[in-house]
């Protein structure tokens, strides 16, 4: 399970947020609540649409010295 961070503010009587970590994201709800879950399935119908991510890279750090 991924955690990600909601960015939230009032607008009016909504609440309207994003998440940080996931650019598209956005949603609204008249509680804070409902924002959370209208968020989670702005999310879920996201990734659903997306084709698999491709595996990462391998990394590795290295010491460059001169």
């Amino acid at each position: 399970m991924n955690n990600y961070t909601l960015e939230y503010w009032l607008d009016d009587a909504w609440y309207v947020g994003r998440l940080r970590e996931v650019p598209g994201v956005f949603s609204q709800g008249e509680t804070l609540a409902e924002l959370e879950e209208n968020i989670r399935e702005v999310y879920l119908l996201m990734i659903e649409d997306q084709d698999p991510a491709p595996l990462p890279a391998l990394t590795k750090e290295i010491r460059l010295s001169s």
